[in-house]
């Protein structure tokens, strides 16, 4: 819900934030925020629109009494006439935005001059109606509140709803940056915003998903700070973990549950966790997506069981979305490689950016900044002196490996859904590990490029991981050792869902150049059943395959052919 007022009228369970609020006013006036999606960010709006309204100040203690902020108000609540844009709401492609971005602006005003009739001069919205389109109105309407002594708050949300368009293709980036930049309508429009901040404008608060768009827009002046990788605001936005068992006692007290809080959390932990937006926080404070803990907890709530699906529709359709963002492989031959160093390798680095331009988003630490702010890669550390980025957890990992098998499309890749649940259900109830793998190897032969076949190992387990990430019956947990060619995939069964699966796998794989010998092929066999034995009897498969039978896999390849593929009895 991104309605505050109606939250706290209707008694819903809210998650105490406003202690930030007097961190946020303490920062540039101007403030400028960049999350993922579906992490809170238009509530956190929201919450501060009823905060700083002169429209809610008799309103206050039934919103804010029992809050931090209700006990430790600042002087400036309630001060402000607010102004609020919503850019998600603006249709049409960048060669008829003009249009959309006036029509969103004209009725944001004419409501701001209705609600606010009594603090301004009269007839102003007969008067801004005169104006037209949205920059000269937005001028003339921060102007009118300057005479009329009132101070204003803007707030801009999703103010980069259209950067989507403008990295899919190259005659849209054209286009976009004659709106970003010169006599652009869109540059025009933050001009304005600029201009006001001299004026009536005295505090402003944009969020989005990325910080593409604002660096365009305000090259040559510079319209706030970006608090995105600020430690202080690490934990404004999501849930940390105190919050999300805090929620889950709460209910467990209201609720028939089945589980214990610490059972619960050790279920949506792995999916949800990890999001850590400030590398001076590494190592403290992890965040969970809020969005997707609250559909757990629904589902959870409902029926008292955990929810068959893990992902939330909607995330995935964000998620699609972001996939058209990173370019396919002929265009973007970095993007694809970035995507398999990040799942064969566990980790990427970069230097993280908090702002650069659309044109140099080919750039490859621009790209791996792009990553991070959509929430596909986090804060994991540090790594030869650069910042160490890895997959949060396991819906990202389940998008990126998606993404990634998506990238070998271009022989018109289509593993059959069909055949690939068959399979997958063959493979957890009836241990027929045979075809499954056979399955992977075939598709693998099939659709290896000559740049994959270059790549090699990170191909093979970049791509096996990828296939078995598709299994809704298992977990790929992937363990790299420091030795050179030494992978295994344990493939975690799900339990929690799938009370009734049978068996559970760890799969060794071993990779031979083209070239090497039989003899070569041999010895990676054998280190590979020392390795499956060794990796067994470890406390992570002990406690994790339950009652299923576990299974120890030794696979080799040799080049782009699986030569072994054989179980290792004890």
């Amino acid at each position: 819900m991104m309605n505050f007022a109606l939250i706290r009228r209707e008694d819903y369970y809210y998650v105490d934030k406003t202690r930030f609020i007097p961190l946020i006013e303490q920062a540039d006036r101007f403030f400028f925020l960049i999350r993922p999606r579906r992490f809170g960010k238009s509530l956190t709006l929201n919450l501060l629109q009823h905060y700083y309204d002169v429209r809610t100040k008799d309103r206050f203690d039934a919103l804010f009494g029992d809050l931090y902020i209700g006990k430790h108000p600042t002087p400036s609540r309630n001060s402000y006439l607010v102004l609020y844009l919503n850019f998600s709401g603006i249709t049409g492609e960048l060669n008829n935005y003009r249009k959309g971005l006036d029509e969103h602006c004209q009725i944001c005003f004419d409501f701001f001059c209705e609600v606010y009739a009594e603090y301004l001069p009269e007839g102003i919205k007969e008067r801004l109606d005169e104006k037209d389109g949205a920059v000269n109105q937005f001028d003339f309407l921060f102007h009118e509140c300057e005479r009329a002594g009132q101070k204003m708050y803007l707030f801009i949300d999703e103010y980069d709803h259209f950067t989507n368009a403008i990295l899919s293709d190259s005659e849209s980036l054209r286009r976009y940056t004659d709106e970003t930049h010169g006599e652009g309508y869109l540059r025009a429009f933050f001009n304005k915003v600029k201009a006001g901040t001299y004026s009536s404008i005295e505090r402003c608060f944009i969020t989005g998903v990325s910080p593409v768009t604002m660096d365009d827009l305000t090259s040559g002046f510079n319209i706030g700070t970006n608090y995105s990788l600020s430690p202080l605001f690490n934990e404004m936005i999501g849930f940390t973990e105190e919050e999300v068992r805090e929620m889950l006692t709460y209910y467990s007290t209201t609720s028939h549950f089945n589980h214990s809080v610490d059972e619960l959390i050790e279920i949506m932990k792995p999916w949800y966790d990890n999001y850590c937006f400030a590398q001076e926080c590494y190592g403290e404070t992890t965040m969970y997506n809020s969005n997707m803990v609250l559909y757990f907890v629904k589902n959870y709530i409902q029926r008292g069981e955990v929810p068959r699906s893990m992902i939330e529709s909607n995330i995935r359709i964000d998620y699609e979305k972001l996939r058209m963002l990173i370019r396919k492989d002929k265009e973007f031959a970095h993007d694809a490689s970035i995507i398999q160093t990040l799942v064969s390798q566990g980790f990427i680095t970069g230097d993280l950016k908090d702002g650069f331009p659309a044109v140099s988003i080919t750039n490859p630490d621009n790209f791996v900044s792009l990553l991070y702010y959509f929430g596909m890669v986090t804060i994991s550390g540090t790594y030869e002196g650069k910042t160490k980025l890895t997959i949060p957890n396991q819906v990202v990992r389940e998008q990126i490996y998606t993404y990634l098998l998506s990238t070998y499309d271009e022989a018109d890749l289509n593993f059959s859904s069909y055949e690939k649940n068959e399979l997958a259900s063959a493979l957890a109830y009836r241990g027929d590990w045979q075809a499954y793998f056979g399955y992977i190897a075939d598709c693998l032969k099939r659709y290896a490029s000559q740049r994959d076949k270059q790549k090699g190992e990170f191909f093979v387990h970049g791509f096996t991981l990828a296939m078995t990430a598709q299994n809704r019956f298992y977990r790929p947990i992937s363990e790299q050792d420091t030795q050179a060619g030494y992978v295994d995939i344990f493939l975690r069964p799900m339990l929690e869902i799938y009370s009734d699966m049978k068996h559970s796998y760890i799969v060794e794989l071993k990779y031979a150049k083209y070239k090497d010998s039989e003899n070569r092929v041999e010895e990676l066999r054998r280190e590979a059943i020392a390795q499956a034995n060794r990796y067994a009897d470890t406390e992570t498969v002990r406690n994790a395959v339950g009652t299923t039978e576990l299974h120890k896999i030794v696979v080799v390849y040799k080049g782009m052919e699986m030569q072994v593929c054989e179980e290792v009895l004890s």
